[in-house]
């Protein structure tokens, strides 16, 4: 009898639980607020002992997936009206974060001044000054300025929460970490890319626990570096062939490829390393896949006429290898070119859309667009000369256009928006 009473509670608190995540997710920052604590007591009145198994996600690609973006400049969104991007806020920002959206104005007002004094990044105004007591005098106040301008951006990256319930396992170029979800699983310590925001919206949507095993190398490309098995031998072009590297370029063929499927078997090896709760008893699920790459493949012909190609057999190789027939696979688009105009006339970013077209929803993959989440408010302080507004620039963007502009702002969107698809194509709560 108490068993039956004990699995009719199990089911109901399931439920109830995965009701509440919906509700917070299509409603306002109040109906959130509320839900998570509706959550906490569902959270107070569930079995300890009922352990779940743990979820796993992979991430792949090339330098967007790597992440480029500095996290001060996640603080953008405060710039922002949309109501989604102020639930992001909340979403990422610890309880006692004390930030708002003055700061923000009050910092691009300091940094214009900066700027305004210096020159910009040349600090060309300075430099032309001759030596005397004005020159130092200005040095002596821009060097506490520039000060201000560093406090800042220490006192964002401070502010960001750290996940309990999502551990990453990442490789990011040469930057590698293992632990709870955080900031620094980017380019660098104080970088993000994608998995951030993926990872943080996920935990909003799932009790149990899951790992992030991110795999991303700058400057790869899919027909190439990541080419899928099925994809058959690669052929060189006339410009290889005609080169002193033919052997190494043939020993080379997916490489990164074959390094992402290693890292994976080497972290399904111990688990228990890689997330303080998982269960053997429990076990684990692959629960998705994102991909996001495409800059390299833009350049030469044979690698853009193959891409929709190489990326069916992607998914079709990834999913024999972790052994899940329906994996949901989520595909970045290609989204650099910023207008919708643009997107549509680069080939990868076309190919990406018919690789998802054509296998479907019903067969679990789903397309993302990138140009959706761009930042335009860091674009307009880009375009207006970074170097001469270089510290109004570096308050809300950190890198080219070819990364997005450093967005973090742009970058916490993603990943949120690839976790609505992952958890859509996974049936949803």
């Amino acid at each position: 009898m108490f068993d039956v009473i004990r699995i009719t509670f199990k089911v109901s608190f399931q439920l109830t639980y995965k009701r509440t995540v919906r509700l917070m997710r299509t409603k306002g920052a109040v109906t959130k607020r509320m839900g998570l604590s509706l959550l906490a007591v569902c959270l107070t009145l569930g079995f300890s002992d009922a352990a779940e198994p743990l979820k796993i996600f992979v991430l792949a690609g090339q330098s967007n997936m790597v992440g480029h973006a500095r996290a001060h400049t996640i603080a953008t969104l405060f710039a922002s009206e949309n109501p989604r991007d102020r639930e992001l806020l909340d979403m990422i920002l610890r309880e006692d974060h004390g930030l708002s959206g003055e700061d923000l104005e009050q910092q691009l007002t300091h940094a214009r001044e900066l700027d305004a004094l210096t020159g910009g990044i040349s600090n060309d105004k300075i430099k032309k000054m001759e030596e005397g007591d004005a020159k130092t005098s200005l040095v002596a106040k821009t060097d506490a300025m520039k000060a201000r301008h560093e406090e800042y951006k220490k006192k964002i990256a401070e502010s960001l929460k750290v996940s309990s319930s999502v551990y990453i396992h990442s490789i990011a170029d040469r930057n590698q970490q293992s632990g709870p979800l955080k900031i620094g699983c980017g380019a660098s310590i104080d970088k993000i890319g994608p998995e951030y925001g993926f990872g943080m919206s996920l935990a909003q949507r799932y009790s149990g626990p899951i790992l992030i095993i991110k795999t991303s190398w700058g400057g790869k490309s899919l027909n190439y570096n990541f080419r899928p098995p099925s994809s058959g031998a690669y052929q060189l072009t006339e410009k290889e062939l005609a080169g002193d590297k033919v052997e190494q370029i043939k020993e080379n063929v997916s490489l990164n490829y074959q390094l992402m499927v290693k890292e994976i078997r080497e972290v399904l090896s111990d688990l228990g390393k890689y997330h303080p709760e998982y269960d053997k008893d429990a076990g684990h699920e692959f629960a998705g896949f994102v991909w996001f790459q495409g800059f390299n493949d833009q350049f030469a012909p044979e690698y853009r006429d193959a891409y929709r190609q190489n990326m069916i057999h992607l998914i079709g190789d990834v999913r024999k290898e972790l052994g899940v027939a329906e994996l949901p696979f989520v595909i970045g688009v290609l989204g650099t070119a910023v207008t919708p105009e643009k997107i549509a006339e680069n080939p990868v970013s076309v190919a990406q859309r018919a690789a998802a077209e054509e296998l479907g929803v019903k067969r679990k993959v789903a397309a993302v667009e990138s140009y959706l989440h761009y930042s335009h408010y860091s674009n307009e302080i880009f375009q207006k000369g970074w170097p001469e507004h270089y510290h109004e620039w570096d308050t809300v963007g950190s890198d080219r256009p070819y990364h997005y502009l450093g967005s973090g702002a742009f970058f916490v969107r993603l990943g949120d928006a690839f976790a609505d698809a992952v958890v859509e194509l996974s049936g949803g709560l």
